[in-house]
């Protein structure tokens, strides 16, 4: 990438870093704090937990909509102050009732399809999956970050200093916003990192995107209710206080990535994707399973701890792969974006079902509502289709190339490696699904009229 492009990635990474570092670091530690809060049931100390997946997954795709009308930045900077009220709110409040509504203003501020399509805006479209990946790996390492560091915050500062945390968090991501993201020349509209409303019926009616949507969803409903009772068993069986446990988490989140590496390699470089979520999946059902029949077993509780978080991270790296993989060429944002938005409305739905399983029947009732999520995800993922191993490649169009453009698509068609070709004329580019190890890039551009 080029310098200017690097650091618009690296700032935006950071921004969405510094939000998810927030939300995520009170999963281990706020079903004990809940507890002490007035009004406080299983049911709602879940719902409390969840709901601002709820927002966040609804609002998701209008913020994106609305920052091509309003501008990236400001949108951005609305999002970031709503969260910064929501975290006030739940900081200061000593009831159940007070901490739902801050976490439905947390989850208001719906910024990350703004922020990737800001990606977008600003780095050429040859380098744009380099960005995006740098965002997805800063993503995945700010949930293991905030796991081991939740607990250990939370021992000095408490849960509502966590809150006050992200308060300033946010201040800080307004800050990097505002003083260090390059600003763009211009705002467009990108299909390869943006949802546009006219394809959503033809992504809804994809049965393979529609599989990986219902993995997303189940994956963090189970995370979700998984929190409301895992620390409280962990204190139970190794008398591992709630601020402690972070002991826990930090082997078995490193178990999990040794796993997560070599699963990865596997299924990307040696084609083998299928049989590795297929294996993934798996491990997820048995350690719902373990965590059912023994949670109150200590070896059992860590072997089913460590089993499920590596079936969770080699899922959280595959998943976004296989989305562009089977999304069609032009509507590979509108498919991450829906993607995204069933993501959270997973730990809604988590957080709620969960909190009521545990009202009603304890941490086997959460365990058994999980291990049917898991069973159901386990059934669409052995009966879903092949990967195609098809990625996507944005080549720009010459102006003497947009008059033809069923003639233009049918030639790119036939360039080596290319499977399809969109061509979309009022954005003089062409959207690619090949097959990288066959495609001819340089005829590609001489085909479009751009080499």
């Amino acid at each position: 990438m080029e310098r200017q492009e690097f650091r618009a990635a690296a700032s935006l990474a950071a921004v969405f870093s510094v939000r998810l570092l927030g939300l995520f670091m009170i999963y281990p530690v706020f079903a004990a704090y809940a507890h002490g809060l007035s009004g406080a049931t299983p049911y709602l100390i879940g719902e409390a937990l969840g709901i601002y997946g709820l927002s966040q997954g609804l609002l998701q795709i209008p913020f994106g909509l609305l920052s091509d009308r309003f501008g990236r930045k400001v949108v951005i900077i609305v999002g970031l102050l709503l969260f910064a009220l929501g975290s006030a709110i739940a900081a200061m409040s000593t009831s159940i009732g007070g901490v739902i509504l801050g976490r439905v203003l947390q989850g208001a501020g719906a910024v990350g399809s703004v922020i990737l399509a800001l990606v977008a805006d600003l780095t050429a479209e040859e380098n744009r999956t380099k960005a995006m990946a740098m965002v997805g790996i800063t993503i995945g390492f700010s949930f293991m970050v905030a796991l081991v560091a939740g607990p250990i915050l939370a021992s000095f500062i408490g849960v509502p200093g966590i809150f006050w945390l992200m308060v300033g968090l946010a201040m800080v991501g307004i800050a990097i916003t505002e003083f260090i993201v390059p600003t763009p020349r211009r705002v467009r509209v990108h299909r390869d990192a943006e949802a546009v409303p006219a394809l959503m019926g033809s992504v809804l009616r994809n049965k393979e995107l529609l599989r990986l949507d219902i993995g997303v969803f189940v994956l963090h409903a189970m995370l979700t209710a998984s929190f409301l009772v895992v620390p409280g068993l962990l204190h139970g069986t190794l008398d591992v206080s709630t601020h402690s446990q972070w002991m826990v988490y930090l082997p078995v989140l490193l178990v999990s990535v040794v796993v997560m590496v070599p699963a990865i390699i596997v299924a990307e470089k040696h084609r083998r994707m299928k049989g590795v979520f297929v294996v993934s999946v798996a491990a997820l059902v048995l350690s719902q399973v373990m965590l059912y029949l023994g949670a109150h077993n200590l070896y059992v509780l860590l072997a089913a701890l460590t089993v499920f978080f590596c079936g969770f991270n080699v899922m959280e790296a595959s998943l976004p792969s296989l989305i562009t993989k089977a999304a069609p060429p032009d509507a590979k944002g509108t498919a991450t974006g829906l993607y995204s938005s069933l993501q959270f409305l997973g730990i809604f739905v988590g957080g709620v079902v969960g909190g009521w399983a545990n009202q009603h029947g304890g941490a086997v009732g959460v365990f058994a509502l999980t291990t049917v999520l898991a069973l159901l995800w386990l059934l669409a993922a052995v009966t879903m289709a092949q990967p195609s191993y098809l990625t996507t490649r944005l080549v720009p169009i010459g102006d003497g190339k947009a008059g033809d453009i069923a003639g233009l698509a049918a030639q790119l068609r036939q360039v080596p490696g290319v499977a399809e070709a969109v061509v979309i004329a009022e954005e003089k580019l062409a959207y690619l699904k090949v097959d990288s190890r066959a495609f001819d890039s340089a005829k590609a551009h001489a085909v479009a009229g751009t080499s």
